[in-house]
């Protein structure tokens, strides 16, 4: 619960923070929880710490409905079908996808000094929805199949392809990332595999972790959330290093 408290104000801000209540889930629970047991757990505090850090930031933030849309719909058709193919993955493929997912954007992002702190729109019309879908569908696919990042994954995905500040592109990742954990709930839920006590439990805490985390980010603005990813980033592929790391030592 205490781990997920710290995950909603980490996601509220810059996404990532099932990075930190993933974790906490696997040593949690017994040895022999299934993959899509933990993974729709998972979901519960995700959605409800997601849905208050959306909607703090909509009473203060304008955002382009017309983009929303074609993200939202392509996002939770990719987070269905990420669900169904968790039956087959095996707990040991967590780290190395993420580390590779996590490795890459934090480097661009770095590179880049003024990515995301200015508004510079760059495709419109039907090239925007093209683009806009491409980034629901594949990280909603993530989000239903792995997970953790998926936060980050949709804030790098909208600042970088479509050219929107951080802000408005925290919004669209929150909307987007809400959808995504819904439909996962969906086919998580109506297969069994949600532990409802434990994810209501994390989730009040994850809810009052965002709405602090979200309130800071209104305050602070672009420049405090693009710092605020950047250390998140160094800080989670340090810890999944060090799970790939230990086992290695230890033998």
């Amino acid at each position: 619960v205490g781990a997920s408290f710290l995950a909603g104000w980490v996601d509220s801000i810059v996404g990532g923070g099932g990075l930190i209540q993933l974790p906490a889930l696997l040593i949690g629970l017994p040895a022999d929880a299934p993959v899509p047991t933990i993974a729709g757990t998972n979901k519960v505090p995700s959605a409800m710490g997601t849905s208050v850090a959306a909607l703090t930031y909509l009473r203060r933030i304008r955002i382009p409905w017309a983009a929303l849309i074609p993200l939202v719909a392509f996002s939770a058709l990719g987070s269905s079908l990420g669900a169904q193919l968790t039956h087959f993955l095996d707990r040991s493929a967590f780290t190395p996808l993420v580390l590779g997912a996590i490795v890459g954007v934090g480097w661009y992002t770095w590179r880049r000094p003024h990515l995301g702190l200015h508004h510079e729109v760059r495709h419109t019309g039907w090239r925007a929805m093209a683009w806009l879908s491409a980034i629901g569908l594949a990280v909603g696919l993530w989000d239903g199949f792995i997970g953790p990042g998926t936060g980050s994954f949709f804030l790098i995905g909208i600042v970088a392809v479509m050219g929107f500040e951080f802000l408005t592109a925290t919004v669209l990742a929150k909307l987007a990332n809400l959808a995504t954990n819904l439909a996962a709930i969906a086919v998580f839920g109506l297969s069994g595999h949600i532990w409802w006590g434990l994810g209501v439990a994390m989730g009040l805490a994850n809810l009052t972790g965002g709405l602090l985390g979200a309130t800071m980010a209104l305050r602070h603005g672009n420049g405090f959330v693009r710092t605020v990813f950047l250390v998140v980033i160094v800080g989670l592929g340090l810890r999944l290093s060090w799970d790939m790391i230990a086992p290695l030592l230890g033998s």
